[in-house]
């Protein structure tokens, strides 16, 4: 009966009106549900969700039906006139933006609209980019404090929903604010946008900016809150309100201007607060939350390091307008930089999965915060022994200078790893590196990882699906012989490959601690595994989703702006690689930005101590985040270690080709010829199934470099070095003392 009660549930959704999309996302809000998870229950993409809500697509069987089922249940819940869900400033629905106006073509060339890929499984949204402002505009009569410039124009900032419809934000994301030598200071938005500053001193610059200058950025869930605004201040900006245009060696080492600068005087006397952190390159200033009223601003001071030359290049030296555009960008497809690129990665993943959500409503139509679903909550939880850091709490008991090897620790890193060549090899001409693009974010898809502390289990049965740390015997797996396929096995020169299960290719020797993805493929690789004890998270979830498809959207629209797409032959591709940085740099810094971003926030999952009078077996602040979780860091780097053999398998079972040397995600195979297509087996346009695939997508290869063989055997003879990592330095060939250990 009930299987009839569930067909007749089907037909009648099928014929459903589905309510308009305002209605859709509304509902959806009214929930507490992110479009991520809607998209994960429906089986579909985010961005189709998105969609469905903006109206730009209309939902197709079956997954009509189900969509359909789950409005009508949610209008049974929060009917449009209940009191009782009546939007806050935290679940708002902002109006629908007008329809974008075209850009007229002699204002600011450098407007372009994103162009992005055809590949179903990768498309990013299509957005605008910011454009690049015009330089010092001549001046206007002004009406108020804030004006707009001649030449500057309201564009869209790239990445944001419904082209920056909510006017609480229309002004973008951040401002970068510089002084003219006349005296009168100008903020530089989003979009060509220039703003006249009418403060004289820091706290009235921060009260313009919360009161007047309409600048923020909206939640990326529904829980979660509005980003702060982002101001930037050039060095004649700190002349101007008396901060200095560079830190002391002192100041440096501290991190922040001291307490007793007349600058912090004056935010105290206002009634402003700093962070822990106190007045440093990337500054919090805040007056305490009263109700909904958040009132907080985010500085960046590129002349005290704030933009590291490691992830920002030349960022830092830029003209305003040029640095306006280039930091919009990044906080529209990716968010408002909230710190280093590392802290920004962090954030972005509390950003779209904060811990607490508002409750359903109590017999009194009152709310309350509760854990919210696939989060990592709001308290931090212990790591196993074996998962933590030497120096953690944990393991403070442990005797001084005792090293703890592979049966205590677990050890899951990227690949350092490289070979003496054959002489077969040596007979090849060239030495080709090949590179993982975004290999950890890719590591991180669809992983699931722990959410809540750790089970110590003893003589556990290996669960591929469960997360956890494993100790277990992984010696005897033999990869001359691996499992290639059902009942189908491939005989391989092991000599030539590195193990799978360590960071440097080397055979493990007993037990060892290991991540559950590593586990699972000594079992793929058609070998048993019987774990001598566990710690295992029942907790867990595919919690690294939503932060990996937004930075892989980033990425691809970015690349995209710069002449490489998804969809591009492999010949084509390699051409639009060549040169890309030169055609856009300031769209190559926030490609640039964005890589790092993943590998600095996957980092800061396991933060060592920063000095601050640390000494080991005490707690460092870093632990006290629920974002600190060793175990996520270790989880992500096992896979994406593991995802890389894997496609060296492939490649040697089918072509009998074997890497030379490998460093974390670039392989360096001996080549007859200079080029990735010189050694890749592609057949008629498509690769080998499940190896090297040349593309921009995450996962997939680009050229890194190429050198000589004989380049190769003459560093490595020149410091006497026959497994020094080739990888390293394939790139630009260039290799020194230093890098050598010499």
């Amino acid at each position: 009966m009930s299987e009839l009660f569930d067909a007749v549930d089907a037909l009648v959704a099928s014929r459903s009106v589905l309510p308009p999309p305002k209605e859709r996302k509304r509902l959806r809000q009214a929930h507490g549900l992110t479009l991520d998870e809607v998209a994960s229950a429906l089986d579909v993409r985010r961005a189709t969700v998105s969609g469905w809500e903006s109206g730009k697509t209309e939902p197709r069987p079956p997954e009509r039906d189900a969509y359909a089922r789950l409005l009508n249940k949610l209008a049974e819940l929060y009917p449009a006139d209940s009191n009782s869900v009546a939007p806050t400033e935290d679940t708002a629905v902002p109006p629908p933006a007008p329809q974008a106006q075209p850009v007229p073509t002699d204002a600011a060339p450098e407007a372009a609209a994103m162009t992005t890929g055809q590949n179903s499984q990768t498309r990013p949204a299509v957005d605008a980019v910011p454009p690049a402002a015009p330089s010092r505009p001549a001046r206007t009569a002004r009406s108020s404090s804030v004006s707009r410039r001649p030449g500057a124009r309201k564009a869209a900032p790239s990445g944001t929903p419904a082209g920056g419809a909510d006017p609480r934000f229309e002004n973008g994301p951040l401002a970068v604010v510089d002084a003219e030598t006349d005296g009168q200071v100008l903020a530089y938005c989003t979009g060509g946008l220039v703003l006249e500053v009418p403060a004289k001193s820091l706290p009235s610059l921060i009260d313009w900016m919360l009161k007047e200058a309409k600048l923020g950025q909206p939640k990326l869930s529904g829980p979660g809150k509005d980003a702060d605004p982002l101001l930037v201040l050039t060095e004649a900006a700190l002349k101007r309100y008396g901060l200095p245009v560079a830190l002391t060696q002192e100041e440096r080492l501290a991190g922040r201007i001291p307490q007793e600068h007349k600058v912090v005087k004056q935010l105290v006397r206002a009634q402003w607060q700093l962070t822990k952190r106190g007045f440093g390159p990337w500054a919090r200033i805040y007056r305490p939350a009263t109700g909904s009223d958040r009132q907080c601003v985010q500085l960046c001071i590129p002349s005290w390091n704030a933009l590291d030359s490691r992830h920002w290049g030349d960022a830092g030296q830029l003209p305003p307008a040029e640095l306006a555009r280039l930091l919009s960008v990044y906080a529209a497809r990716v968010m408002t930089p909230r710190g280093s690129t590392a802290v920004t990665g962090l954030e972005l993943m509390t950003a779209l999965h904060p811990p607490t959500r508002a409750s359903e409503p109590d017999a009194d139509g009152r709310r309350y915060s509760e854990h919210n679903p696939n989060s990592l909550g709001k308290d931090p939880v212990d790591c196993a022994p074996c998962e933590a850091p030497d120096g953690h709490p944990l393991l403070a008991d442990l005797p001084r200078f005792h090293l703890r090897g592979p049966r205590e620790k677990l050890i899951e890193e990227a690949y350092d790893w490289a070979r003496p060549m054959t002489d077969a090899e040596c007979t090849l001409r060239h030495l080709v590196g090949i590179d993982v693009n975004m290999a950890f974010a890719a590591g991180a898809n669809g992983l699931v990882v722990g959410l809540g502390a750790p089970t110590h289990v003893k003589a556990p049965v290996f669960d591929t699906k469960l997360p956890g740390s494993w100790l277990v015997d992984l010696s005897h797996v033999d990869l001359s012989r691996v499992k290639a396929g059902k009942d189908k096995w491939a005989d391989l020169d092991a000599s030539l490959l590195p193990s799978p299960f360590t960071p440097q290719g080397e055979r493990p020797q007993g037990p060892a601690w290991y991540a559950t993805p590593t586990v699972a493929y000594a079992q793929e690789l058609g070998y048993d595994v019987t774990p001598i004890e566990a710690y295992v998270r029942y907790d867990n979830g595919r919690y690294l989703d939503g932060w990996y498809q937004r930075l892989r959207d980033a990425y691809l629209a970015t690349m995209a702006d710069l002449g490489v797409h998804t969809d591009m032959e492999p010949a084509d591709f390699l051409a639009a690689m060549d040169g890309y940085r030169a055609r856009d740099p300031e769209l190559t810094i926030v490609a640039a930005a964005i890589k790092a971003t993943v590998k600095g926030g996957l980092g800061k999952l396991r933060e060592r101590p920063r000095g601050e009078g640390w000494k080991p077996g005490q707690p460092w602040r870093a632990l006290s985040r629920p974002t600190w979780r060793p175990d996520i860091r270790a989880a992500v780097i096992s896979r994406t270690r593991i995802n890389l053999h894997r496609k060296i398998v492939k490649h040697a079972a089918f072509t009998g080709q074997y890497p030379v040397a490998i460093l974390s995600d670039c392989v360096v195979y001996a080549a007859s010829g200079p080029s990735p297509l010189d050694f890749l087996p592609y057949r008629d346009g498509k690769p080998l199934p499940g190896g090297f695939k040349l593309g921009i997508n995450p996962g997939l290869v680009k050229h890194e470099g190429t050198q000589s063989v004989l380049w190769g055997e003459e560093v490595r003879e020149r410091f006497d070095a026959p497994e020094l990592n080739l990888a390293r330095y394939i790139k630009d060939g260039q290799v020194t003392d230093k890098d050598s250990g010499e």
